[in-house]
């Protein structure tokens, strides 16, 4: 994922245009021979203007990793690519697509189908903490119970938290790539640490 966060900081705040990847979903981050993730399929890409910090399309991307103003208004911005981080990190922790038939009821995606619930999905994360977020991580992410420690907890935690930033419903309340790439050092060292 921090890999994946270099590039989406680069494409927003590496040159004086800004590039919008507008589609990023797992299957367009691709793993090489050293595991190093690359972000791939830029077919949809947009890029704005240096006095605009958002334009319109008709051009979507895919239901469940799309930001809300994105499928309803047709606007991009690199706020809608963080909320589709956000949602990329959320299935990597959680296993589960935000479309999920597991966790969908009639086509929801995974955010409408907590409020289904009768929860927002930071209220669910919250309710999760600290006794329970491990309930919705996926067993694979630690070979064996031995592993979890409260550090590891500590970083999954962190981990969720970044996401729920990642995918506020207001574009203008997200935080940039820039800031995701501070906190994920931040995440990654805490866990290295000995």
């Amino acid at each position: 994922m921090l890999d994946a966060a270099f590039t989406i900081e680069y494409l927003h705040h590496g040159h004086n245009t800004p590039i919008v990847h507008c589609d990023l979903k797992p299957t367009n981050i691709l793993l090489d021979e050293d595991m190093v993730a690359h972000v791939g399929d830029f077919g949809i890409s947009k890029t704005l203007a240096v006095s605009k910090s958002m334009v319109h399309t008709e051009t979507l991307g895919i239901l469940g990793y799309i930001a809300p103003e994105y499928g309803l208004e047709g606007i991009v911005s690199t706020s809608g690519d963080v909320y589709s981080y956000g949602i990329m990190l959320m299935e990597v922790l959680t296993k589960r697509r935000p479309t999920d038939e597991e966790i969908c009821n009639e086509n929801l995606d995974l955010k409408e189908w907590i409020r289904h619930e009768n929860l927002d999905l930071k209220e669910w994360i919250r309710q999760a903490f600290p006794r329970t977020i491990m309930k919705v991580v996926d067993s694979n992410i630690f070979l064996e119970k031995e592993q979890i420690t409260s550090k590891s907890k500590h970083c999954i935690a962190s981990m969720f938290e970044l996401a729920l930033d990642c995918t506020k419903e207001m574009p203008e309340l997200r935080i940039t790539m820039k800031y995701v790439i501070k906190r994920l050092n931040k995440i990654k060292n805490t866990f290295l640490e000995t």
